[in-house]
């Protein structure tokens, strides 16, 4: 006959905590693969230069094929190529600009894939849909692309209803959406004044802010938006250009 010893539960439980601590201290640890990332990412929105959107690109991509079960490292992905995509729209090289925006969409689509609860995410989804219909890509790019930007900001409200991206893709559907399918620069200037306050230190935001502002009519409130852009990222191509159209 097998005899068990009599084990109490605060051992169990010691050594069940000693069994998880280094997992648990790993989870929370910090990514140095994701922060190198990450400053690759920031070098390439801001000066929007392709060597630098290909270092961000190519250091994620790896990351991606290393970890296939990441959401977040296929979600910063679709952010470098919807940069990728804005930086070839600049140069009118319409062609790689659409095929970055494809892989742009695909990389998000993914990240839903693996954590379909990611605010930010479908926030993202919801700003690359509507880049489809501004490139005009199709006769029906509108009544296709269209339903699907406000279903992704919906399920993004409904996830994280204080997310200052939520708010600045809501923003940016009321400014580029026609009137009757639910355009309305007011809502747009209030959305983005509400991912502004969310977030004050996000530079591309006041860009936003100023590009509606100057749609209303505010161009003094329009200055003062890009004013604030530039002031937190002296060096944004995105600001620059942007505050320089008259």
């Amino acid at each position: 006959m097998i005899r068990f010893a009599r084990v109490s539960r605060r051992a169990v439980s010691q050594h069940v905590l000693t069994l998880l601590l280094p997992a648990l201290c790993l989870a929370q640890g910090p990514d140095p693969a994701l922060e190198q990332g990450l400053q690759l990412l920031k070098e390439g929105r801001t000066t929007l230069e392709d060597n630098a959107l290909a270092r961000a690109r190519d250091h994620f991509t790896k990351l991606t094929q290393q970890h296939s079960d990441s959401a977040r490292y296929f979600y910063e992905l679709a952010r470098v190529n919807a940069y990728r995509c804005e930086a070839s729209a600049a140069h009118a090289d319409k062609k790689k600009a659409e095929s970055a925006l494809d892989e742009a969409i695909a990389n998000v689509q993914q990240s839903l894939k693996l954590n379909e609860k990611s605010a930010d995410a479908h926030s993202l989804l919801a700003d690359l849909y509507g880049r489809k219909i501004s490139f005009g890509i199709g006769m029906f790019a509108g009544p296709k692309f269209g339903p699907k930007i406000q279903a992704e900001n919906k399920r993004a409200q409904e996830l994280d209803g204080s997310n200052p991206r939520v708010f600045a893709s809501l923003g940016r559907q009321y400014l580029n959406a026609p009137k009757m399918f639910g355009g309305d620069v007011d809502k747009a200037i209030e959305s983005l004044r509400k991912s502004t306050q969310l977030d004050p230190n996000f530079d591309e935001t006041f860009v936003w802010l100023g590009i509606v502002l100057r749609k209303k009519g505010d161009a003094a409130g329009a200055e003062q938006a890009f004013e604030e852009a530039l002031r937190l990222n002296p060096r944004s191509a995105f600001a620059k250009q942007t505050a320089e159209k008259k």
